[in-house]
């Protein structure tokens, strides 16, 4: 039998239609703080509508790392990094531009 993951990754989204991705070691009370207006700055000032998804890390050091990574991507990848399809690296693509 797997342990618990003992840290998530969360995407929340926000009133006004942007997400907000942090990490937890306890979804519930972290979930209900961002709805209570007692998370973090970005929610109290943009309420919470619901939460998207969440993904469960062995350590606090993997989910900041999902967290950095989340982060950098565009809007509308964000909800999919967090699909069980979605791959378990922590490092977005990055698309190589041409200069000049």
């Amino acid at each position: 039998m797997a342990a618990a993951p003992a840290w998530h990754l969360y995407l929340i989204e926000c009133r006004n239609g942007a997400y907000y991705a942090g990490i937890t070691n306890d979804l519930e009370r972290r979930y209900a703080q961002h709805a209570a207006g007692k998370g973090a700055r970005y929610t109290r000032a943009n309420p919470p509508v619901r939460l998207v998804d969440s993904r469960g890390y062995p350590n606090k050091s993997a989910a900041l790392k999902a967290e950095v990574a989340i982060r950098r991507l565009p809007r509308a990848r964000k909800p999919g990094f967090l699909s069980p399809a979605a791959p378990k690296s922590s490092s977005p693509r990055r698309r190589d531009r041409a200069l000049g």
